[in-house]
């Protein structure tokens, strides 16, 4: 029968079963073991932190009756400093506790009982007073650096220009105050202020000159091309004097001062400065306006002609000899109106005249003589003269833009032969194929807006 076979195998999964629960039983044992291990080591803890906090608080109670005992005993001022000192500063005995104290802030927050002996320690650091913003005061100087030159000197004054440069110098000008710090206001080249902060073991000392006249020397050093900074080693201050303003005489004329570039380019432009006045140099083109001489200084030949009229004696008597040559007219210019004006000349010197940016030679020339309203024919790139009488007070001109389109290249005065009226000699050279309306107008030298007469001539410019 098979019922032996079947029963001989069953005891062996009787004795797998058996063996799983035996396991399970050893781990827990193992675990209620590391637990108990665990909380007993907890509370040892415990009772030892507690025990340090404890006998902390008696030591420092100690300490606080012995210092009592002693302020008793001491006069009355002394019992004040020592009850001032005694909460913050304990006895040497309490310094075995500092440690704990000093750590309990930074223990986690699990440990209640470092966190409650650390609440209870008293404060040792006291609190000190406000701490001052630093300010950019000196009280050494830095070693003695290379001199300036006069090139860095200029670049030193320039407002704009001149950022880095450093050297051993020295400054005139106006003390001021500037977030209580002594500044130097130096008027510069071309009249602009540059600020200088002074610094140095004086820097106490300057803030009494306030707006008086500083001279300083040191070291310079210019960090922005409007401001820097100078270590003082010398300075010296004078009081502004109180200046009496006495009423100017009536009859007396203005002092004249020198036009600046700036001016001067304004005098000889057109439609610009009208009313400036003072001392300058200028150029141009030598004419007469009848038995005036004229100085042409820019667009001659047009409506827009810059000319003024040349004043004062001993410059006049030998001009006639320069007339339609190149000036150079030194004096006192009065610019009256948008157009020109007169000038007082000192001294006028011949120039080379330029060269004329156009050769008339190999070129077909088409002329025309008066006041002729005509038509004419002119090839491209070739040329075109007209010819006309001046009268005095006037002279003859053309539009500005007429004149760049038709290619105006000359407009010279030419003086009468023995005494003979003056003529002007137009000279064109067409760039550009077309018909052209050209209109001369025949206007007061001074006042191009005013025109007595003008007169048209048709040109077909035929490439």
């Amino acid at each position: 029968m098979a019922k032996p076979k079947s029963g001989a195998k069953k005891p062996t999964p009787a004795a797998k079963a058996g063996a799983k629960p035996a396991a399970k039983k050893d781990n827990a044992a193992r675990l209620d073991l590391i637990r108990n291990a665990s909380k007993k080591v907890a509370t040892a803890a415990t009772k030892v932190v507690k025990a340090v906090a404890e006998g902390a608080k008696g030591k420092v109670a100690a300490a606080k009756k012995a210092v009592a005992e002693k302020v008793e005993k001491a006069p009355a001022a002394a019992k004040k400093a020592a009850a001032k000192a005694a909460p913050t500063t304990p006895p040497a005995k309490a310094g075995k506790t500092a440690p704990a104290a000093k750590t309990a802030p930074a223990a986690p927050p699990g440990k209640k009982g470092a966190g409650k002996a650390g609440g209870k320690a008293p404060s040792v650091v006291p609190a000190g007073p406000p701490v001052e913003k630093p300010r950019p005061r000196a009280t050494k100087l830095p070693p003695v650096g290379e001199p300036l030159t006069k090139r860095e000197m200029e670049q030193l004054l320039t407002a704009g220009e001149g950022r880095g440069v450093t050297g051993e110098g020295s400054l005139k000008g106006r003390l001021v105050l500037s977030g209580e710090m002594p500044h130097l206001v130096v008027v510069g080249r071309d009249k602009r202020e540059l600020t200088f902060l002074l610094q140095g073991p004086d820097q106490e000392v300057l803030p009494a000159y306030v707006d008086h006249k500083v001279s300083v020397s040191g070291l310079i050093k210019k960090t922005t091309n409007h401001s820097g900074v100078v270590e003082v080693r010398k300075y010296s201050a004078k009081k502004p004097e109180v200046e009496e303003v006495a009423p100017a005489p009536s009859d007396s004329e203005p002092k004249l001062r020198y036009l600046s570039p700036g001016e001067v380019s304004m005098a000889v432009a057109a439609g610009m400065g009208a009313g400036i006045k003072g001392f300058a140099s200028i150029r141009g083109n030598l004419e007469m306006m009848g038995e005036d001489f004229v100085l042409v200084v820019s667009n001659g030949g047009t409506r827009q002609q810059v000319s003024f009229a040349i004043e004062g004696k001993a410059a006049v008597k030998s001009l006639r000899k320069h007339v339609g040559q190149t000036l150079q007219v030194t004096g006192v210019v009065d610019k009256t109106s948008g157009w020109g004006g007169r000038i007082t000349a000192e001294t006028v010197e011949p120039r080379p005249s330029e060269a004329r940016s156009v050769s008339r030679d190999e070129m077909e020339l088409v002329h025309i003589e008066g006041e002729v309203p005509t038509s004419v024919d002119v090839k491209l790139n070739h040329g075109l003269t007209v010819r006309l009488q001046e009268q005095p007070g006037a002279t003859w001109a053309i539009e500005p833009t007429l004149a760049k389109r038709v290619g105006l290249r000359e407009a010279n005065f030419e003086q009468g032969a023995a005494g003979g009226p003056a003529t002007r000699e137009f000279f064109f050279t067409p760039r550009n194929p077309g018909n052209f309306e050209v209109e001369f107008f025949l206007a007061k030298a001074f006042t191009p807006g005013v025109v007595e007469r003008s007169f048209k001539i048709s040109v077909t410019v035929k490439p």
